[in-house]
């Protein structure tokens, strides 16, 4: 999982870039609409809302902004989309197994702008379920490191139903199961422990080793994927060594 993890590490860096661009304000903004819609809008009755709306807060989107996306998709405020969570399949180069998930009010232009971000790319589309059984729904919570230890956030989720923690260089990766996110979370606040994001992720139970040049087609590809508008997540199921990703910034 390493190599994946540097990859999100380095994701956390570009959405300083794709803040500016707007796309990432749109997709934080998105996500608390659907929450507030599917599970209330109060964020103390609604763990999943609570959530998107601390990431939104984290990424600098504007108090304002976040209140409207909350308000809209509560039904308290008129001109909420229906959007709709749509998950597509596919490969990339090297075989890589791609999952892309979007939230969209257009069902032919999500699928028509993933398909030409993965033809122009070197890679396919694929049948539901032809790539989704190698991955798996998961709880993740980024924890920035500061002056913690491993061992001080172990301590601190390991009754919650924490499965793993993982260093990424400057923060670590709390895994559990989906269900345990929340308490995993909680656990962490309780602890005095700030978070950067806490959501549910698919992992991959299987891992592709890339070199640099495998490295760079598929950072390429995800690239495409998440310019469009329409995407809110892609999850790939490749794994990248140090050595590599020092290579492929370089």
């Amino acid at each position: 999982m390493s190599g994946h993890s540097k990859w999100a590490t380095t994701k956390h860096k570009k959405a300083a870039i794709d803040a500016k661009r707007g796309k990432l304000f749109a997709r934080l903004i998105k996500n608390i609409e659907v929450a507030a819609r599917t599970g209330g809008s109060d964020p103390d009755g609604n763990p999943t809302l609570y959530d998107a709306i601390q990431k939104a807060r984290k990424n600098s989107v504007p108090l304002d902004n976040i209140e409207r996306a909350r308000k809209r998709g509560g039904g308290e405020e008129a001109g909420g989309a229906d959007w709709q969570t749509i998950m597509y399949e596919g490969y990339g180069p090297n075989g890589v197994a791609v999952l892309v998930e979007c939230l969209t009010d257009n069902r032919n232009r999500a699928a028509s702008e993933v398909r030409t971000a993965m033809t122009r790319n070197g890679g396919s589309m694929a049948d539901p379920g032809s790539v989704s059984y190698m991955f798996t729904r998961k709880g993740v919570v980024i924890v920035p490191k500061n002056e913690l230890s491993e061992d001080d956030v172990l301590m601190a989720v390991l009754d919650a139903g924490a499965e793993e923690v993982n260093d990424l260089g400057e923060s670590y990766e709390v895994v559990s199961e989906a269900g345990d996110l929340v308490a995993v979370r909680k656990a962490l606040q309780d602890a005095g422990y700030d978070y950067e994001s806490a959501e549910a992720n698919f992992l991959p139970s299987v891992s592709v080793q890339l070199d640099a040049e495998g490295a760079r087609k598929i950072f390429k590809l995800i690239d495409a994927l998440e310019d469009c508008d329409d995407v809110q997540n892609v999850f790939a199921n490749f794994d990248v060594s140090d050595q590599v990703m020092a290579e492929v910034d370089a």
